[in-house]
């Protein structure tokens, strides 16, 4: 028979030297330096937005050239991994969106950014999904991601237009916060 105190204390054990483990696994989409750029302009929509549209961007470049590098291994794989991160990005920058809205900030200026970069982004997307030089068991391993990705812009996209609309009714009516870092002790833009 064992003793349950030591029973315990292998899973405790067991336990703490798998959490650091599971925690290593998430994976954040952006790099420090992306990280800090995005920190400095929390209060900035005319700053942040376009940010997040560069990094998302720089993702699908960096697809691009990884597929049409002929020595790159485990193309599938870091095809999956880069519309992951494009589509965390995306979502970001979204919730941003939405935080903005919430507080009647004026975004109508980098909204445009993000309409513009949504052409772009389903063009790109349906690029990748109409390839014609593509394995189906390569196209397996990310069709999910792609699928959800290209669902994503195509929603945001009609979002982000009607939300321009809106924007420009509020700003005929003075109802949107054309300073959003007022009275933070953030300068404005």
């Amino acid at each position: 028979m064992t003793n349950p105190i030591a029973r315990w204390a292998s899973l405790i054990l067991v336990a703490a030297f798998a959490m650091p483990s599971l925690a290593q696994r998430h994976h954040d989409p952006l790099t420090a330096t992306e990280i800090d750029q995005i920190r400095d302009t929390s209060w900035e929509p005319g700053r942040r937005l376009p940010l997040y549209v560069d990094f998302a961007r720089a993702r699908l470049v960096k697809m691009e050239q990884m597929r049409n590098d002929p020595k790159t291994q485990n193309r599938a794989q870091q095809t999956h991994d880069l519309l992951d991160d494009f589509q965390a990005l995306y979502d970001e920058l979204n919730d941003n969106i939405d935080t903005y809205v919430d507080r009647r900030d004026d975004i109508r200026k980098p909204l445009k950014i993000v309409i513009d970069a949504d052409t772009e982004f389903q063009s790109k997307l349906r690029a990748l999904k109409d390839a014609a030089n593509v394995s189906p068991q390569e196209a397996a391993t990310y069709e999910f991601v792609l699928t959800n990705a290209i669902d994503a812009v195509d929603s945001a996209t009609n979002d982000h237009r009607k939300l321009l609309t809106d924007q420009e009714e509020q700003a005929k009516h003075k109802r949107l916060n054309k300073h959003p870092s007022e009275g933070t002790g953030v300068a404005p833009e």
